[in-house]
């Protein structure tokens, strides 16, 4: 057990004790446990499966490539309307987590063979276009990032991709990420201005922008 994970799961303001549980279960499938994001969040061979946090009405494991879980129980849900490749599968009581404690494992299990082929999610409106891993796990952990992302236009999705896939260090592409959250989130494209013009056009040369 990560000592800071049990920190995280302790000082959270609700959900603690179901947090425990879901922790238990995560960790007789031989993952590991790491903080990433803030947030305790589980890895196999690297590669990131989920993270388990707290929200207002109840708490949830949360799947970064939860639309290839078969789930043919139709347990995960959605974390926001736009939301393409990450689950939810949400508690509310310990009880039902014990209920659910073998199917919880049998999702873990799978989650860690599609790590192990290598498996890609899908993103619908971008086939050709590569999703940072980065960029995958701020997602989950911020589904309203998400959200906000894949309102934006084609276009403007695709320059953002591009821009952050150039960078070829991880720590890069988050700062890259980092920068511009604030103008995704408020529906802009690189190359849009506050003023909802084009940094491109004539009459607007993005001075005021900052």
């Amino acid at each position: 057990m990560n000592p800071e994970v049990s920190q995280i799961l302790q000082d959270a303001d609700k959900w603690n004790e179901e947090m425990f549980l879901l922790r238990d279960i995560a960790l007789e499938c031989g993952v590991i446990e790491e903080v990433k994001w803030k947030q305790a969040c589980y890895t196999y061979n690297g590669g990131n499966l989920f993270i388990i946090g707290a929200f207002k009405d109840y708490c949830a494991i949360n799947i970064f490539k939860g639309s290839l879980l078969k789930d043919d129980v139709n347990v995960l849900t959605s974390p926001g309307e736009n939301s393409q490749s990450s689950k939810q599968w949400r508690f509310t009581d310990c009880q039902t987590i014990d209920a659910n404690r073998d199917l919880i494992k049998q999702y873990i299990f799978e989650l860690i063979e599609i790590e192990k082929a290598g498996i890609k999610a899908k993103y619908k409106s971008l086939e050709d276009y590569d999703v940072p891993e980065e960029l995958t796990y701020l997602f989950v952990s911020d589904p309203a990032f998400e959200n906000a992302f894949t309102s934006l236009t084609p276009g403007r999705q695709k320059g953002y991709l591009l821009f952050f896939n150039a960078a070829k260090q991880s720590k890069t592409r988050e700062n890259r990420i980092q920068k511009y959250y604030e103008r995704v989130m408020n529906g802009k494209g690189m190359n849009d201005c506050v003023c909802g013009k084009s940094k491109r056009m004539p009459n607007c040369d993005g001075s005021h922008n900052r």
